[in-house]
């Protein structure tokens, strides 16, 4: 049986990546994304679909993780999405987010992730085997 520690869920609209996309360039990359992230969402026809999975990812991650002063400190590239060679999305924590997991006893992070052209949804589930 999995025991919950916490869970999350966010909605991205993709319009609003791809503006940001278009305003800022590589910056938006750089601040949000790891470079494995970023790397993979640039080799994407539409990069702006990937880019707002997985900020979504994160955003879901964060919430599930929140709970403490400490862990509003948590940065975007302290929670990582990882492709698995069999396609699914895995969550790769460190700094402040792999701190909070701990305390919360955290031994893996169930993820799901979809998008339409329009938005792209994500929900976290943080459990304790």
């Amino acid at each position: 049986m999995i025991g919950g520690a916490g869970v999350g869920v966010d909605l991205v609209e993709i319009d609003r990546i791809e503006r940001m996309i278009t305003e800022r360039g590589a910056h938006v990359f750089e601040r949000l994304l790891t470079p494995a992230e970023r790397a993979y969402c640039e080799e994407m026809a539409r990069p702006a679909e990937h880019v707002a999975a997985r900020l979504a990812a994160k955003e879901a991650v964060y919430k599930a993780l929140q709970g403490t002063p400490a862990a509003r400190g948590i940065g975007w590239r302290d929670i990582e999405v990882e492709r698995q060679p069999d396609g699914r999305p895995e969550i790769v924590l460190s700094g402040r987010a792999a701190e909070r997991a701990r305390e919360l006893g955290v031994t893996r992070i169930l993820l799901s992730l979809s998008h339409t052209h329009r938005t792209a949804i994500a929900m976290a589930v943080l459990a304790r085997d």
